[in-house]
């Protein structure tokens, strides 16, 4: 048995686990780095940073908290330093108008948290982890009047980000994993998950995680 792996899940509401049925948070167990974890096993230490409204690297004036992923990154790293693998799941938030707006726009916000987790001055001598890039589910059609209204525009612009994506991956020589072929947002708000859908991602990125830390 060697040492224990660390996997940093980062993440907005889709890895904090926002339940668009019951407006609250899904069980922990049917969140996706859990499932993950369990997935994984004990030789894995699976940490799940989720945050609502996180971003790639824009600001959200309006927010009560910092959601500007870039800002938020180096002070993550630290905290859970050594790190093996870093999971990127953002982009979704970048898809409201008053952040970004567009999937380029997200793309080259990706970018920068790679570049952040690469150029990260690492302590005690410990080496950048992995990184693996992962697209969120495009956005949907919604009845939901609030999240249409936030999300104008988002349905187009969010069906290229795993292309998009997948390119800077390759760019980069990061991971890389589309989670929106095998989850759906859900139309009850047009950009959450089902328990189903956030626990299908979880089992989905199980084979790819392992691969990655040579499990």
């Amino acid at each position: 048995m060697g040492a224990t792996k660390t996997v940093l899940c980062y993440g907005d509401s889709l890895t904090w686990g926002y339940d668009p049925v019951a407006l609250g948070r899904h069980a922990f167990e049917d969140r996706w780095p859990s499932v993950l974890a369990k997935g994984l096993g004990a030789e894995v230490n699976v940490i799940a940073e989720g945050l609502n409204g996180r971003t790639t690297a824009y600001d959200d004036h309006l927010a009560d908290a910092e959601r500007n992923g870039a800002k938020l990154l180096p002070s993550v790293l630290e905290t859970h330093a050594p790190i093996d693998l870093v999971i990127l799941l953002l982009g979704t938030n970048d898809m409201k108008r008053g952040a970004a707006g567009t999937a380029i726009a997200a793309t080259k916000g990706i970018d920068r948290l790679v570049k952040i987790v690469r150029h990260h001055e690492w302590a005690f001598g410990y080496e950048a982890p992995e990184i693996l890039i992962v697209a969120p589910p495009a956005t949907c059609e919604t009845a939901n009047a609030a999240f249409a209204a936030m999300f104008k525009d988002s349905i187009g612009e969010s069906a290229m980000l795993a292309s998009m994506y997948r390119d800077l991956a390759d760019e980069l020589n990061c991971g890389f994993f589309d989670a929106g072929s095998i989850a759906r947002t859900t139309p009850l708000d047009g950009i959450h998950l089902d328990a189903d859908g956030t626990r299908a991602i979880g089992r989905g990125l199980e084979p790819v995680v392992r691969m990655m830390l040579g499990l």
